[in-house]
């Protein structure tokens, strides 16, 4: 997903609260723009997350994407994770996120930009089971995601099936929106808005909020940032989540 002054590529965040959630920063929720083509986009990424008892942390995460055709886009995962619960703290080698972002309908007049695309994503059963009941297991996410640039907005959303496969788990739907603002050729700033239903036997939906953007620091580096927190069962759910990277475009 580069990021250029004439086309506006933003993608999606990690929300961290189970270390679960597969998607792309800074936010949770994606779009449907691929790399360019035949290009590479590394996210070297450090996040965190505070829980009422606990905190979890992905250091280092590294989002390696690449652009196969000007409408497929390869992506992979790999992380490095921290689990605390109390005064026990983990630090292991997690699940690695791997997926293919499709875009299958592109359409651009009267100045506006429209885009659909499908993005799959496979949690691989890589991580270390200490880190939590998720890690060790599969994972799918299948999402639809649509895109909408107007002058200096940029506007996606959509949702999609997670099918999880780890103890008292339950399958859940996700839904979310994002919109960034281009404040200038550096900086485009904005939030989203999520919710995932019940991702365990018994639980409870989640919904949540992050504010964050990019910063251009040239046409070939940038930094992703973003922070939020849950709207609700707060005192299940996280409390704030942060996130930061350095974008390399090669």
């Amino acid at each position: 997903m580069s990021i250029k002054p004439h086309s506006f590529i933003v993608a999606a965040f990690l929300f961290f609260s189970s270390g679960q959630l597969m998607a792309g920063p800074p936010f949770v929720t994606d779009d449907p723009e691929p790399v360019e083509e035949h290009g590479w986009e590394v996210n070297y990424a450090a996040s965190k997350t505070w829980e009422p008892h606990g905190a979890s942390a992905a250091m280092p995460a590294i989002d390696i994407n690449y652009g196969f055709t000007k409408d497929i886009q390869l992506h992979a995962q790999p992380r490095y994770s921290y689990e605390r619960d109390g005064r026990h703290h983990e630090y292991r080698i997690d699940n690695t996120e791997v997926g293919v972002k499709y875009r299958f309908l592109h359409q651009t007049a009267n100045g506006k930009e429209f885009m659909l695309g499908l993005y799959p994503l496979l949690q691989l059963p890589t991580g270390n089971s200490r880190l939590g009941d998720a890690r060790g297991k599969s994972q799918w996410f299948l999402p639809l995601w649509a895109q909408l640039n107007v002058d200096k907005w940029i506007m996606y959303g959509g949702g999609g099936y997670r099918i999880n496969h780890y103890e008292n788990s339950k399958n859940s739907w996700f839904t979310g929106g994002t919109v960034l603002y281009k404040v200038s050729d550096s900086l485009k700033m904005g939030g989203e808005v999520f919710d995932e239903s019940a991702t365990e036997q018994g639980g409870k939906h989640t919904s949540g909020f992050n504010l964050g953007g990019i910063y251009n620091l040239s046409p070939d580096y940038a930094i992703l940032f973003s922070a939020g927190k849950a709207l609700n069962n707060v005192s299940e759910n996280y409390r704030l989540s942060t996130y930061i990277a350095l974008q390399v475009i090669y």
